[in-house]
């Protein structure tokens, strides 16, 4: 018998409610959570046993959105749900981070975490509800997880912080931030920012800590009626300890030796080679697990690493927990790029382009919301030769999603209007080296290569990664980690900005928590490291160019009524096609009726804004104006003369003197140069070439003098007709 529990609590102004027991009762630990009326499935699925000689834990995370939750039918040819979106690849980092730490060490069985979407209200986020519903459904489930963890929402308006806001609170919000953890700590946390103070940024990750513990209260009641029977702990090997004493005594003094070797490729050779050196030892012992050796080799090397930094302050590299590695900032390396950068720190370097493009080159998102469009994009790439291996070449993984992601939420803040500098952005950085940080050269890299292509930042932003050694005896805060401090620390803890404040903040714990001391000392820490790397980059730039590079296309707005759009795109988009291919620029018409007129060349621009002027204008009395001769009759001559706009030449006012024949004085196809002297009863407009020059443009009506006795009939006929 199936036990169905459901727990209901208040929550941010709305109903938070959990359910389980009634859906997917065959999973392990399943639960639908509700939030408004954004409702999410989570389930979690455990196997029985470890795979043999699986020396990782197996821990994955798929949350999934079903176009039908926004009573929508996805777009594309095939009309269902394909590979995931770039959303879906975030919340599913974004819930597998912080509930991975809380899986017992030595766990290896395989572990499935899947939340779907099934219904969005378009109000309540579902990333918030889809964590917080799979961190019941494992805490359910019987799976040995040390959790329950919650998670919150918190923004930032007019100086109050807003547990959840809503989209259109969002939009004034000037913080962004997604803040996990259990009912001790902090474990993850998400943020973008309009360059807020490291005061403001800890306030709201201690505000979201403390708004989620209700959550986790009620989940610790439903796991109290409703959590299945718990899976035993893995059970110590009693070996365990000889094995780890056998590799301690061969691999301690030799390993030590090799972590004081500063350059990273000769370091990991000679790690490499004791660590060959002590398996072909074990090799040669019966009963040897070689996997489980592997492991506790591992162990080893973080615990000589951690040691040597808690005792003597000096790290892998001779550098102290606080020293960034030296920085060298290039622009302008790629001639043919509209914008480019290289920026090396240490041993990590990042070649970043900037591209800058029209509307037609923004994405277009189909999303649960419905279809919008994006004009600035970040793409990280990070090739295998970046840390010396040989790999497989292939679509973005999910780690290479979430690094352009956390680079793009550093950089987005900074960035002009779309109204004041109205070009599509992508910027790729590609990796070419790394060693710790990664995202963090790609958000200087992205800084430069922008200035360099011309965009008006409103100021230059640097990141920096933290890392943390917390042991029993103390902790020490590292400033621009190294790989290995990444994998043998404790912390990965990544700060952007500028120097006014922070604009992007992501936090990542290895252990159960940290407390707000750490944090403290961190972001001040993050805040002297930025500041000396945006002195670093100002060596190559300070402000952006004063202008867009040439090879890129220049962008001229204009804004027409909008009941002159039609005619600007004229039957079938007749006349909006004939100013392309006549002048070959690119021409984006918004619905308020601005248009954007791109070209590389400015002799084709000015043609087609002259085009498009032409056609909205409207004439003016005395104004003279050159056009052509579209048209003859006995009473004159049709000329068009502003835009696609035409006007009557009566016959008395071809030239000075008595006309016999319109033909006489100009046929289809002559450029004339004609003035307005007035319009018809109907609006026609009546011109003159009578009264301007024709050689130089100059009005002359006062030397023609008045025209001759065929006013009278002229005008008749042309009534007539």
């Amino acid at each position: 018998m199936f036990n169905q529990f459901r727990k209901e609590i208040d929550w941010g102004g709305r109903k938070l409610v959990l359910e389980t027991g009634k859906i997917a009762r065959q999973a392990d630990g399943a639960v639908m959570a509700r939030y408004g009326d954004t409702i999410v499935l989570c389930t979690a699925v455990g196997a029985r046993n470890a795979k043999p000689g699986q020396d990782f834990f197996p821990l994955t995370v798929n949350y999934q959105e079903k176009a039908f939750a926004a009573g929508r039918i996805p777009g594309g040819y095939f009309k269902r749900e394909g590979r995931p979106s770039e959303r879906e690849t975030l919340t599913s980092r974004l819930i597998d981070r912080p509930i991975r730490p809380l899986f017992p060490e030595g766990f290896r069985n395989e572990v499935q975490v899947i939340a779907t979407v099934l219904s969005h209200d378009l109000e309540n986020d579902p990333d918030i509800v889809a964590l917080i519903g799979c961190s019941a459904a494992l805490t359910l489930s019987g799976i040995p997880f040390f959790g329950p963890v919650a998670a919150a929402r918190i923004g930032y308006v007019d100086g109050q912080y807003v547990l959840n806001p809503t989209p259109a609170e969002r939009e004034n919000s000037a913080l962004d931030l997604v803040v996990a953890g259990t009912n001790e700590g902090v474990l993850m946390v998400e943020s973008e920012a309009r360059e807020l103070s490291e005061d403001v940024m800890l306030g709201a990750v201690t505000f979201g800590h403390q708004a989620f513990q209700p959550v986790i209260r009620a989940i610790i009641e439903m796991a109290e009626h409703a959590a299945r029977e718990p899976w035993d702990l893995p059970v110590g090997n009693p070996a365990e300890a000889t094995l780890a004493g056998q590799i301690d005594a061969l691999a301690r003094v030799p390993l030590a030796d090799a972590y004081r070797e500063r350059i990273k490729q000769v370091r990991q050779e000679k790690v490499a080679a004791v660590k060959k050196d002590v398996m072909a030892q074990l090799a040669a012992s019966d009963g040897v697990d070689l996997e489980h050796a592997r492991a506790l080799f591992k162990d080893l090397e973080a615990a000589i690493v951690r040691a040597a930094i808690l005792d003597t302050g000096l790290r892998i590299d001779g550098r102290d927990t606080s020293t960034v590695r030296p920085i060298m900032a290039e622009v302008g390396v790629l001639p043919r790029a509209h914008g480019s950068a290289l920026f090396t720190r240490g041993e990590t370097q990042a070649l970043c382009v900037a591209t800058l493009g029209t509307g037609q080159d923004e994405q277009f998102i189909d999303a649960l919301e419905g279809e919008y469009r994006e004009h600035f994009m970040l793409h990280y790439n990070f090739p295998p030769y970046s840390v010396g291996e040989t790999g497989r070449m292939g679509s973005p993984g999910r780690r290479e999603v979430g690094h352009g992601k956390l680079a793009w939420r550093a950089i987005h803040p900074l960035l002009p209007a779309k109204d004041k500098f109205p070009y599509t952005i992508r910027l790729v950085s590609e990796i070419t080296e790394s060693n710790g940080s990664s995202s963090m050269a790609t958000v200087c890299g992205s800084s430069l290569a922008l200035m360099d292509a011309g965009v008006p930042l409103a100021r230059p932003v640097a990141g920096i990664a933290m890392g943390l050694i917390k042991e029993e005896r103390g902790f020490a805060v590292l400033s621009d980690i190294l790989g290995d401090e990444d994998h043998l620390g404790d912390m990965d803890f990544k700060v952007a900005g500028t120097e006014q404040g922070v604009t992007s903040l992501q936090m990542d714990i290895k252990i159960t928590s940290i407390t707000p001391e750490i944090m403290r000392i961190a972001l001040d820490q993050a805040r002297a490291g930025r500041l000396h790397i945006l002195r670093e980059m100002a060596k190559a730039i300070t402000l952006a160019r004063s202008d867009v590079a040439a090879t890129a296309p220049r962008i001229t707005m204009i804004s027409v009524p909008k009941e002159k759009i039609r005619e600007v795109i004229g039957t079938g988009g007749k006349v909006i096609r004939e100013i392309v291919e006549q002048t070959g620029a690119k021409i984006d018409i918004e619905d308020d009726g601005t248009i954007k007129i791109a070209a590389t060349d400015p002799v084709q621009a000015q043609k087609a804004i002259d085009w498009i002027r032409g056609i909205v204008a409207e004439p003016e009395i005395g104004v003279i104006y050159t056009g052509k001769v579209v048209k003859t009759a006995d009473f004159g001559a049709f000329v068009n003369f502003l835009g696609s706009r035409d006007g009557l030449v009566h016959i008395s006012e071809l030239t000075a003197g008595r006309v016999a024949k319109t033909s006489d004085v100009v046929n289809v196809g002559d450029a004339v140069k004609v003035k307005v002297i007035g319009f018809d009863e109907r609006g026609k407009v009546k011109l003159s070439m009578r009264v301007v020059d024709q050689a130089t443009g100059e009005d002359i009506s006062e030397k023609v003098g008045p025209k001759g006795g065929r006013r009278e009939r002229g005008e008749a006929e042309h009534m007539a007709d």
